[in-house]
């Protein structure tokens, strides 16, 4: 009879992608399904839902244990449904003693949290690239976000910690990506304030094995010099940032209070690309903010131009219970969902442009299961003939469709072998 084994389903973010790892490590050879929720949009929470009814369809005698934003958030939705055993925190869920106790619903006051400790996974051995987690919660509070009530207030975690995880993981892995709600506020609540910029840094010279770093989401107001200088002339830092931009017209940013303004952000990616031309963009963005008029909107739609944005995310806006935007007067939502259509159309176009820009040119691509795909360091998707899982290919691109390259392997690249073989 096979050894039971957990099954974690992550949603939405990162983040929770590497805290999975962490949850499946604690559970070891327990069957239970761990539902690690989020609570970013409705649309989020929603899928949650769907996600915890469909596991209990498909293994109706399992433990379903519901975690992650949403459940921090609303704990007592979640265990009233009947297809949910059991409840547990975003604090809690990297606790053994957590997982070993059976009480049905615990969280904490996430709010009351000060400190985050290294939750560290002991492998990410279905994964090509690890992620490590560095800063947790968001001081901030932007008036269309509930991710701080699932979250609690930013916490950093020591660069000691971090680069002993990182050093034990580049054994295994050639792309480490660094995550957190907030990541560029990395720093402030440790002795000597250390900026992300620094743990870079740090990371960096203490690990010289990494091949490859990555930064998950960005404020762009919080990209100092040290951090920007990384970004534009390091080759072990991808050239891909994603930022968090959220809007292009002014008065909807002032109303999202949002830090920057439209200007800073074409002036940060201008500045950006000029000194890294490769560097691709990524973005978040709304659509439907509560008061955005058309021409407010046609400002966001000019910024994937302006901004020259080739990984887009767009949300749809949706009001979440206890922010102020939930206050604010609304948009329709046929109207929201249109533009939220109209954003998605504008990024693709874009994205396909990009894409074809590309032929011709070399690309080191991560290849990822099962062995055929990966991405290259722009993070653009690439087809490519079978390779070991795990390594790095040196490929010329062939081809391009609306969503990613093909490519054909460079000599240099048939004998490479990744670092350690990775299992599907």
């Amino acid at each position: 009879m096979p050894t039971p084994q957990p099954r974690v389903i992550n949603m939405g973010c990162r983040l929770n992608l590497a805290e999975g790892e962490t949850i499946r490590t604690i559970l070891g050879e327990r069957g239970t399904i761990v539902v690690n929720s989020c609570a970013v949009t409705n649309e989020a929470v929603k899928q949650t839902r769907q996600a915890i009814r469909r596991a209990r369809r498909e293994q109706p005698e399992a433990e379903i244990v519901v975690t992650g934003c949403a459940a921090q958030i609303d704990p007592a939705s979640f265990a009233a449904m009947p297809e949910v055993t059991r409840v547990i925190g975003n604090v809690e869920k990297l606790d053994p003693l957590a997982w070993a106790a059976a009480t049905p619903v615990q969280v904490q006051d996430i709010m009351a949290v000060r400190a985050t400790a290294p939750h560290l996974a002991a492998s990410f051995s279905t994964h090509a690239r690890a992620f490590v987690e560095v800063q947790n919660g968001c001081d901030h509070r932007c008036t269309f976000c509930a991710i701080p009530q699932g979250r609690g207030n930013s916490r950093s975690v020591p660069a000691g910690a971090v680069i002993d995880r990182i050093a034990a993981l580049a054994e295994s892995h050639s792309e480490i990506v660094l995550t957190g709600v907030d990541l560029t506020s990395y720093g402030p609540d440790l002795p000597g304030t250390p900026s992300l910029g620094q743990l870079v840094e740090r990371i960096l010279h203490h690990v010289p094995q990494l091949r490859r770093l990555r930064l998950s989401s960005l404020d762009g107001v919080e990209i100092d010099d040290r951090l920007f200088a990384l970004l534009t002339q390091e080759p072990r830092l991808m050239p891909h940032v994603h930022l968090s931009l959220q809007a292009g017209d002014d008065l909807v940013l002032k109303r999202m209070k949002r830090r920057h303004l439209r200007a800073d952000s074409v002036a940060l990616i201008q500045r950006l690309k000029a000194a890294r031309p490769e560097l691709a963009v990524g973005a978040d963005l709304i659509a439907g903010f509560p008061t955005e008029s058309e021409a407010m909107f046609a400002n966001t739609l000019a910024l994937l131009d302006d901004c020259d944005i080739v990984h887009a995310h767009i949300f749809p806006y949706s009001p979440r219970a206890g922010t102020p935007a939930a206050h604010m007067p609304q948009v329709e939502p046929a109207l929201v969902k249109a533009r939220a259509a109209r954003l998605r159309a504008r990024a693709a176009e874009r994205r396909a442009a990009w894409l074809c820009s590309l032929i011709g040119t070399s690309q080191a691509v991560l290849v990822e299961r099962p062995g055929e795909r990966g991405h290259a360091g722009n993070f653009a998707e690439v087809r490519l003939p079978q390779s070991p899982v795990g390594s790095i290919q040196q490929v010329t691109i062939v081809d391009a469709s609306d969503t990613g390259l093909i490519a054909s392997l460079s000599g240099a690249s048939r004998a490479q072998e990744p670092m350690t073989e990775i299992h599907a």
